[in-house]
């Protein structure tokens, strides 16, 4: 997904002239040719992202559409206020792509995790919020709402579902119907989720679009009044956006996802998966117990 984000957006740079790029000691290699052939709107701020932030914000009160790309608990963590009065105050266009999701870094520890983001992303009124499954979705989405006017965060993710779905910006995608229930497969989740459904009997949402929350979609599909949701961030963290959504219905709601505590345990990001219960046997059975109950 990270080769896919830098082609993209080294197209844009190279084809808009009022476009600025600027890293914080990441992405220098890929951005090599950027950085050598627009040095004058292409800079790597180092370790630096609280200003840099307020810096893309100047440029963009200029005209000039920022693209900031970071790791994701140092650009929406460590420069929250930057982003929330910066750009979400002033309605500032920017485009804040990061990598690393909930641990993808895995072995550099709890500072370069980042389970938190959507929660935090959806306290900021007006920053959109991207979590594309595959490269391909990526550049669809991200063609779609770079040049909208908005701020818009971008999740990135090293480890890509296989299955591609026809995605849309703001709209969640359907990819099965069922009569015993909802499955609502939150980006990265999406392989998991249908190798755990199997040939169970219950519809399939795919969310990409995080905020705006597509909740017509949601009400439309309801089914028994059940509805699971799995999540590779903090388990229960898009709860608000699906009660919002089925207010004025009665219904059951199971969270799946990266458990609400401090990650001290060491290995792979697939050995966290499979800790946390985040793989496709132990979502089969919570769909099966939710379900068939």
């Amino acid at each position: 997904m990270r080769k896919q984000m830098i082609d993209s957006v080294s197209k844009v740079i190279a084809e808009n002239e009022n476009t600025s790029l600027f890293l914080v000691d990441i992405g220098v290699w890929g951005f090599r040719d950027v950085l050598k052939n627009y040095s004058e709107r292409a800079i790597n701020c180092g370790i630096f992202e609280d200003g840099m932030i307020s810096i893309a914000a100047g440029m963009s009160l200029s005209g000039i559409t920022p693209f900031i790309y970071g790791i994701s608990p140092f650009i929406l963590g460590r420069a929250y206020d930057q982003l929330k009065l910066d750009f979400c105050y002033q309605k500032l266009a920017g485009n804040f792509i990061t990598t690393g999701a909930a641990y993808d870094f895995s072995k550099l520890g709890y500072s370069h995790y980042c389970p938190e983001d959507i929660e935090l992303a959806r306290t900021m009124p007006g920053l959109e919020f991207i979590a594309a499954g595959t490269p391909k979705e990526f550049e669809i989405l991200f063609n779609s709402t770079w040049n909208d006017g908005n701020p818009t965060y971008y999740r990135l993710s090293n480890y890509c579902n296989k299955f591609d779905a026809k995605v849309a910006f703001g709209k969640a995608a359907v990819i099965k119907k069922g009569s015993k229930g909802v499955v609502i497969a939150v980006s990265t989740m999406l392989d998991s989720v249908i190798e755990a459904c199997g040939d169970e009997d219950v519809t399939i949402l795919y969310y990409t679009t995080l905020v705006p929350f597509d909740g017509i979609t949601l009400r439309e599909n309801l089914v028994n009044e059940k509805i699971l949701l799995c999540e590779p961030h903090f388990e229960g963290a898009l709860l608000p956006a699906i009660i919002d959504s089925v207010k004025d219905c009665a219904v059951k709601i199971k969270c799946v996802g990266v458990p609400r505590k401090i990650n001290r345990n060491y290995g792979t990001k697939i050995e966290k998966d499979i800790c946390f219960g985040l793989i496709d046997k132990d979502i089969r059975l919570e769909i099966r117990k939710f379900f068939n109950n």
